[in-house]
This record gives C-alpha cells, sequence and structure tokens, in this order.
C-alpha cells in the first residue's frame, strides 16, 4: 500500500493511501489508450476514468463518484474543450489537480490553461518521464510547465 501526502488550500497536508487516481480526456482513443498504459505501469497511479471529450468527462465525474485526484486533459476536443472542462472541474471540485496535455505550443494556450485554473501544461512531444514529473510536481501542490517552452523566446 502506498501513502502520500497532498497539500491542501490550507497549507496542511492531506494523507491519502493507496494510488493516485487518475482521469483522462482525449478524443484519440489510441493515444489516450497508450497513456493510461504507460501511467498504469508505474505502479502508483491508477486511471480509475477515461473520456472521449470534456463534457463526456464532466459527465463521468458526476455520475460514477469516481473522486479521483487528478484530471489529464486535451485542449482540442469536440463538445466541449479542455480549458473549458478545466475550468468547470476546478469550480466543481477545487482540490481536483489539472495536467493540461496538448499539441499546441503557442503561449496563448498556456496562458488561458493556467488562468482557467490548470496545475500543468505538458506537451504531447514531451517524453513519459516528464509527465512523471509533471505529475509529481502537482501532485506536491506545484505548478509544471514544460521544459520545452523554456527554448521559447516568448515566455
Amino acid at each position: 500500500m502506498i501513502i502520500f501526502a497532498i497539500p491542501t488550500e490550507r497549507g496542511k497536508k492531506m494523507m491519502i493511501e493507496g494510488p493516485y487516481r487518475v482521469v483522462l480526456a482525449d478524443d484519440h482513443a489510441m493515444f489516450r489508450h497508450g497513456l493510461k498504459n504507460v501511467l498504469v505501469k508505474r505502479g502508483d497511479l491508477d486511471v480509475v476514468g477515461e473520456a472521449g471529450d470534456g463534457l463526456e468527462l464532466l459527465t463521468l465525474l458526476t455520475a460514477a463518484k469516481l473522486a479521483p485526484h487528478m484530471a489529464i486533459l486535451d485542449i482540442s476536443m469536440p463538445n466541449l474543450g479542455g480549458l473549458e472542462a478545466a475550468s468547470r472541474i476546478k469550480s466543481a471540485y477545487p482540490d481536483m489537480k489539472v495536467l493540461i496535455l496538448s499539441m499546441h505550443k503557442e503561449k496563448e494556450y498556456v496562458d488561458k490553461a493556467l488562468s482557467v485554473g490548470a496545475d500543468g501544461y505538458l506537451l504531447k512531444q514531451d517524453s513519459s518521464a516528464e509527465l512523471f514529473t509533471a505529475i509529481e510536481k502537482i501532485r506536491q501542490g506545484g505548478i509544471y510547465l514544460s521544459p520545452l517552452f523554456c527554448d521559447v523566446d516568448s515566455f
């Protein structure tokens, strides 16, 4: 059994037993299933739900009562995109962490993601090791941006 601490809004740490629960939302099923396989192989992460768009994710969160610790969202999805889904998730579940995983490298996407409450922004071209680094930093209460943004002069 794995036990880890999650910072809360008041600076206190809440102890969590068992795996860190994650939900995924991406409209590309093959990518989503590959991401799930990468995450669960680590051993301390459990993918408790998957959705093909933001609306499906919100329905899943409400109906299934999955209580995930983190949502990993694509930006460009039909019906409800990841940025709007992130905003609604943060309103309804303020303690849930949100990591945006996207192909979009433009600064305006990163700025918008952070403004709606996302806890991190990773590019799909980043490595799986970088994904795990992002998840760890976010679950410890930090904000994470892809290191690939360090090469962009506009950041």
